[in-house]
C-alpha cells in the first residue's frame, strides 16, 4: 500500500512538473476528506503521509479554546479539558486522537482524485505564473483566445492574461483571432480566470514599445525617462542621451520616421510627440510644451507647480484642444503647469503684490512707500525682512541703514508676539482636538489661530470651510472633519 502511494505520488509529480510536497499536501487532504464522512458532524481530522516511506496515519483534532468560548464542539475543546488529556497544552494548539486509517484504494476514489489534481493544477498554475514572473517580461505578446464581457482573454504560450474592456485603446476593434501586445499592469493571485491584468493605455505600454523599436535604448545609449497619453488620441515621451553622438528626438523618430510610425500603428494611430528631457525643470516643461513659444516661466518650488506665459498667439496652442497639451505636458513633467496670458500674469503679479505690500504695512507699520520698495526687491514675509543678512538689506539704495536695522527689528518683535499668540492659542485648545487621529500640532495651531480649539468646532465645518482657513489636501480635510463627527453616529 505505502508503495502504491510512493508510485501515485512520482507519477504525478513528473507527469504535472510540480514539487512533491504539493502532491503529498493534496493526497493528504484528500484522505482526509475522505476519513471525515466517517463522521455525522463536521469533524476536524488530520491525515500524515511519510514521504520515505509512504505510510499514512490519521487523527481526529480539536482546537484548545477558552473554556466558556466554545462553540463548535466537533472541532474545539475547552482548555480545561485538554489540560486533563495534557498537561503542557497551550490554548490555540490542538488535541489529537488516532484513528483507524481508510483503505486506500476504497477511498471515495472520484472525490480525493478531484481534490489531488485540483491542487496540483493550483500548483501548476502558480508555478507557470512565478516562471514568467522571474523573467521581468512585462510585455506580453498573444493571440486573443475569447472575450469574455467586453474582457479579452489574452493567451501567450502556457500564459494566460486579461485585457480588461477599460484597458483598451479606445475605438479598437478587438477580436476573437486578434494578435495583440499588452503591458503587464498588475497580478491578481485570487482571481480564478487569468491572474494576469494587461493595459494597452499605460504610459509604460508606450515606454516598452520604443524599447522594441529603438534598439539603442537597450543598449543604454538612450533612456526613456518618462510618458504621458491621451489613449489614441495623443502622447508625449521624454527622452535623454546617455552618449553625446546620439541624437535622441531623431534615433527615436527612425528613418523617415519609421520607428515612431511603428509605434502609431500599434497604438490606434496615436499621435506621440518625442521630447528632450533636461535635469531643468523649467527647461524639460519648455520642451514638453513645444511647440508653443513660452514668454516666461515662475517656478514655484513649494508647490511644486509653474506659472507659463505666453503671448495670445501662443495660447491656444499650448493650452491644446480641450486642455490636451498641457494635460500631458504635466503629466510628463509631474510640475502642476499654470498657463496664463500676459495680461492674466500682469493682473496675478499685481494682485500677489498688494497681498505682499498690505502685510508689510500691517505687521511692520510703515507707509506704502516702504512696504513698496521691500516688495519690489522681492521680500515676500515678515521671516525674510527679519533674517535676510544685513549686508543683502543695505545694498538696497532706497533704504538707509538706520531705517534697515528698525525694519529688521519690528520684524523680529512681530514674529516673537505671533509665537507667543500662537502657543497661547496650543494651551487654550481641548485635549479632544489635539489628540484626533491624523492631526499634528501645526495644524491644531493653525486651527487655533483661526478660532478652532476644540472637536465640536471642527465637527461644525464643512470641507471648503476648513479648505479656505488651512492649505491641506482635500481628502486629508474630509477625514479630519469625519473623524471629528464620529461621537454624532455613536
Amino acid at each position: 500500500m505505502s508503495r502504491e502511494v510512493l508510485l501515485l505520488v512520482d507519477a504525478l509529480a513528473r507527469e504535472k512538473n510540480v514539487e512533491k510536497n504539493v502532491v503529498f499536501a493534496a493526497l493528504e487532504l484528500a484522505l482526509g476528506s475522505a476519513t471525515k464522512k466517517r463522521f455525522r458532524e463536521d469533524a476536524g481530522v488530520r491525515v500524515s503521509i511519510d514521504h520515505e516511506t509512504g505510510n499514512y496515519q490519521s487523527f481526529r483534532r480539536w482546537q484548545v479554546v477558552p473554556d466558556d468560548t466554545v462553540e463548535d464542539p466537533a472541532r474545539q475543546i475547552p482548555l480545561s479539558e485538554a489540560l486533563q488529556r495534557n498537561a503542557e497544552i497551550q490554548l490555540e494548539e490542538f488535541i489529537e486522537e488516532p484513528l483507524e486509517p481508510i483503505e486506500f484504494g476504497r477511498i471515495g476514489a472520484q472525490a480525493a482524485k478531484q481534490v489531488i489534481f485540483q491542487k496540483i493544477r493550483d500548483a501548476e498554475r502558480e508555478q507557470i505564473l512565478n516562471d514568467f514572473l522571474e523573467r521581468k517580461e512585462y510585455m506580453v505578446t498573444g493571440t486573443i483566445k475569447r472575450m469574455e464581457r467586453g474582457n479579452a482573454i489574452i493567451e501567450s504560450g502556457k500564459i494566460e492574461a486579461a485585457l480588461p474592456r477599460d484597458q483598451m485603446i479606445p475605438k479598437e476593434n478587438l477580436r476573437v483571432g486578434d494578435r495583440v501586445r499588452a503591458y503587464l499592469s498588475k497580478v491578481d493571485r485570487t482571481a480564478r480566470g487569468p491572474q494576469l491584468i494587461m493595459s494597452r493605455i499605460a504610459p509604460e505600454f508606450l515606454m516598452k514599445l520604443f524599447e522594441l523599436e529603438v534598439p539603442e535604448i537597450e543598449e543604454g545609449l538612450l533612456e526613456v525617462k518618462s510618458a504621458a497619453r491621451d489613449p489614441g488620441s495623443r502622447a508625449k515621451i521624454a527622452v535623454k542621451s546617455n552618449d553625446q553622438r546620439v541624437d535622441p528626438i531623431g534615433t527615436c523618430v527612425g528613418m523617415r520616421g519609421s520607428r515612431v510610425q511603428a509605434v502609431t500603428g500599434e497604438l490606434a494611430g496615436e499621435r506621440v510627440d518625442i521630447i528632450l528631457w533636461s535635469n531643468d525643470p523649467a527647461t524639460f516643461v519648455i520642451n514638453a510644451l513645444a511647440p508653443a513659444e513660452i514668454s516666461s516661466i515662475v517656478v514655484d518650488e513649494e508647490k511644486h507647480c509653474m506659472d507659463i506665459v505666453v503671448d495670445e498667439e501662443n495660447l491656444a496652442q499650448a493650452i491644446g484642444r480641450g486642455g490636451q497639451n498641457v494635460r500631458l505636458a504635466s503629466e510628463l513633467t509631474g510640475w502642476e503647469l499654470n498657463i496664463m496670458s500676459m495680461e492674466e500674469s500682469q493682473e496675478k503679479n499685481e494682485e500677489e503684490f498688494s497681498i505682499i505690500r498690505k502685510l508689510f504695512m500691517e505687521k511692520l507699520d510703515v507707509d506704502e512707500e516702504v512696504a513698496d520698495i521691500l516688495a519690489q526687491e522681492s521680500f515676500t514675509t515678515l521671516e525674510e525682512v527679519a533674517y535676510v543678512p544685513l549686508n543683502e538689506m543695505l545694498e538696497i539704495e532706497s533704504l538707509d541703514e538706520k531705517t534697515v536695522n528698525e525694519l529688521r527689528t519690528r520684524a523680529r518683535n512681530m514674529l516673537l508676539t505671533e509665537a507667543i499668540v500662537s502657543e497661547e492659542n496650543v494651551e487654550n485648545m481641548s485635549e479632544d482636538l489635539l489628540s484626533l487621529e491624523g492631526m499634528d500640532s501645526e495644524t491644531a495651531r493653525e486651527l487655533a489661530a483661526k478660532g478652532i480649539k476644540t472637536r465640536e468646532d471642527l465637527a461644525d465645518l464643512a470641507v471648503d470651510d476648513l479648505l479656505e482657513m488651512i492649505e491641506m489636501d482635500a481628502e486629508r480635510a474630509k477625514n479630519l472633519i469625519m473623524t471629528a463627527r464620529a461621537p454624532w453616529f455613536t
